[in-house]
């Protein structure tokens, strides 16, 4: 299991159009990719330019798909100019067999 958190920050003059790419791609992807299990963007309260996108992938391989995939590229190019600041932070799950209980009980 690959799990990450994307810490953005977005120019204000963007903040409405990132927020449109950012749920549309983590919908299809969760949708249309098997090995991706979770992309779930979040808005921080105190500065609306900051945003957390909490990524679970299967694996590595899943990750690479992901990346290479038509509807991340296309929110990838159309976001570049967006981005004021991007951070990728690996994350090591503390108990992984939690993350079963968790999809469990949002359904």
């Amino acid at each position: 299991m690959l799990v990450r958190i994307s810490e953005i920050e977005v120019y204000p003059e963007y903040l409405d159009e990132y927020l449109t790419f950012a749920r549309n791609v983590g919908a299809e992807s969760v949708r249309k990719e098997p090995g991706v299990i979770a992309i779930y963007p979040m808005v921080q309260n105190r500065d609306s330019c900051q945003i957390r996108i909490l990524e679970i992938y299967a694996d590595q391989e899943a990750y690479k798909k992901h990346i290479a995939s038509e509807h991340f590229q296309t929110y990838k190019q159309g976001t570049l100019h967006m981005v004021k600041s991007l951070d990728l932070v690996d994350m090591t799950p503390m108990n992984p067999d939690g993350m079963k209980e968790i999809f469990t009980k949002m359904k």
